[in-house]
């Protein structure tokens, strides 16, 4: 998995790219972009799916903060960014969330 951040120098905002490898979700059919920066919605970010078996997605974020993330892997398995900036504990579920840091 990988995080690559662009930095925008016009406005506080930057490009993220975010990438869950396919030997994550070898089996996958779709998976989702879920977290603070979209309210947490299951269907918001869809990634798209690489011939390679990467998924992927870029999402324009806010400099300056801090954002707490998850892969939904066909609407049933959660799982982190293994190159997350950090991670976080999740009160509703007692695992961690992934951090993206700007």
């Amino acid at each position: 998995m990988s995080i690559k951040k662009q930095f925008l120098k016009t406005k506080p905002e930057a490009n993220v790219t975010f990438q869950l490898p396919a030997e994550a979700a070898p089996a996958a059919e779709k998976v989702t972009l879920v977290g603070d920066f979209n309210g947490w919605d299951e269907a918001a970010t869809e990634m798209k799916k690489l011939k390679s078996g990467v998924f992927k997605a870029t999402v324009k974020l806010e400099t300056g903060k801090e954002y707490q993330f998850r892969y939904l892997i066909d609407g049933e398995t959660w799982e982190n960014d293994w190159e997350a900036d950090s991670y976080v504990p999740n009160e509703l579920t007692f695992e961690d969330n992934s951090v993206v840091a700007l």
